[in-house]
């Protein structure tokens, strides 16, 4: 049951009146809550039991059950019920900007941290908001202005120390590894929340030198992107993205560059995801520029991938193949001096570039490409990668289609459902979903029929 407020206060008359108003039991009442909170992304078992303690006992629930509760009781009296006639007018959904400021101030970059850790719960935490690209304005301007603050020791609670540090890195270790395993909707995965709220804030509140400072912010800073890139990959956008600004400002305070250029990078992957591609061309190379100096060739590669992926999207295919060219190119400097990459990026090889090349070529639409680079992005494990594996199969199933081979393409589409049906990821399934638009010429073909019946069965995936 979600969880409720308790406050020592009257039985709520005014609730308790407008229930008899509206004719409806309790039990009643219960019922049409949780549809309504259903109906909203949120899971709720309220019972008669819940709502006599509303009534009775004066508790009031989590936002934003109060405006449900309103809503339920309107549709009996057909009428609208403000909160304030339920006895609820204080009752306030979260603060719709928590998690979006970028502080100049550390202690503020902390505050504001740490209460957005506070307030997340992804049953009810923004309901009804939404991705936006102008969120990331102020953050990304500030960094690149300034990617580095002055100084990282702090005065305040316990005494931290580098034991602690090794704790963190190892929560974040485990995190990506069962992120390629699982995807970001898996239990362990999405746990990095709880780990920043109750071992993080703890910590980043507590006394440290600069030196330990540094190394505190940069791994809380990449525990919060793999939070959001946890969010991100179960279609919580909203969430991801204050993750995402969050990320960046901690890794500004701790002066990691290159994790910043990673994070910003991260950013400008989810805004091209969400189509709005030229912002994420300019926060790729925003990345890439502002980081050049400080970054290791592997942190800059990524960041002209995601550049080419984002021209690709935007139909520039002379922009997307330079910005490819350039990503190959700083791999292969990579490659000569190895060993000196931080341990985020040691993903990043010449088979994911490949596999994301495929991806390139399918939105330019280019099929003869996207098998000759498959063929290089056939080395990824799939026990290592399971979801990227998983998401080129549908890509390239994608390209055979627009080479007009319906059956190839159906058996790559086929071996992507075995693959995705072990994963819990909302953004793998996208794939499956652009694969099934390009099935469009064959609707009525009795195989094709069989393949969108299976994603539908299988993975929930609406024809």
């Amino acid at each position: 049951m979600a969880a409720t407020i308790r406050r020592t206060r009257p039985p709520n008359t005014d609730l308790a009146r407008l229930i008899e108003a509206s004719g409806a039991s309790h039990k009643s009442l219960a019922l049409r809550v949780n549809q309504l909170a259903r109906a909203s992304g949120i899971e709720t078992d309220y019972s008669h039991t819940s709502v006599a303690n509303w009534a009775r006992r004066g508790m009031t629930p989590k936002w934003p059950i109060p405006k449900l509760l309103a809503q339920a009781i309107a549709e009996r009296l057909g009428r609208p019920v403000r909160l304030e006639e339920i006895g609820m007018g204080e009752a306030e959904a979260p603060d719709a900007n928590v998690g979006l400021d970028f502080p100049r101030d550390p202690t503020d970059a902390i505050r504001t941290a740490t209460s957005f850790w506070s307030s997340v719960n992804r049953r009810d935490f923004l309901a009804g908001s939404g991705f936006a690209a102008s969120a990331f304005t102020v953050p990304v301007t500030r960094w690149l202005v300034s990617p580095a603050d002055d100084t990282a020791d702090h005065a305040g609670g316990r005494r931290v120390g580098r034991a602690d540090l090794d704790e963190l890195r190892e929560a974040a270790d485990d995190a990506r590894r069962w992120d390629s395993r699982y995807g970001g909707g898996n239990w362990k995965a999405g746990s990095v929340t709880t780990c920043l709220r109750e071992r993080a804030t703890p910590l980043l509140r507590g006394s440290f030198s600069d030196d330990v400072g540094r190394d505190l912010f940069s791994v809380t800073a990449e525990l919060s992107r793999l939070a959001g890139w946890t969010a991100f990959d179960v279609g919580e956008h909203e969430v991801a993205q204050r993750h995402f600004i969050q990320a960046l400002r901690l890794a500004r305070a701790g002066a990691d560059v290159q994790l910043g250029c990673y994070v910003l990078t991260t950013m400008a992957m989810q805004s091209l995801l969400r189509g709005f591609t030229n912002e994420a061309v300019d926060m790729a190379q925003g990345a890439f520029e502002r980081a050049k100096h400080n970054a290791v060739p592997k942190v800059l590669a990524f960041a002209k991938l995601i550049e080419a992926r984002a021209h690709a999207r935007g139909g520039d295919p002379r922009s997307a193949s330079r910005a490819l060219a350039g990503s190959e190119d700083l791999l292969a400097r990579a490659n000569e001096r190895s060993g000196d990459e931080p341990v985020w990026i040691d993903f990043y090889d010449h088979a994911r570039l490949s596999a994301d090349a495929t991806e390139v070529f399918r939105d330019l639409k280019d099929p003869r490409a996207v098998l000759a680079w498959n063929r290089q992005a056939a080395a990824m494990p799939p026990g290592v990668f399971t979801r990227s594996v998983g998401m080129r199969l549908a890509i390239v199933g994608t390209a055979h289609l627009q080479a007009r081979d319906l059956d190839r393409g159906l058996e790559l589409g086929n071996r992507s459902v075995d693959i995705l049906a072990r994963v819990e990821s909302i953004r793998a399934l996208d794939y499956v979903r652009e694969f099934n638009d390009a099935l469009a010429p064959w609707r009525r073909e009795p195989a094709v029929r069989e393949f969108v019946h299976r994603t539908r069965r299988e993975l929930g995936v609406a024809a």
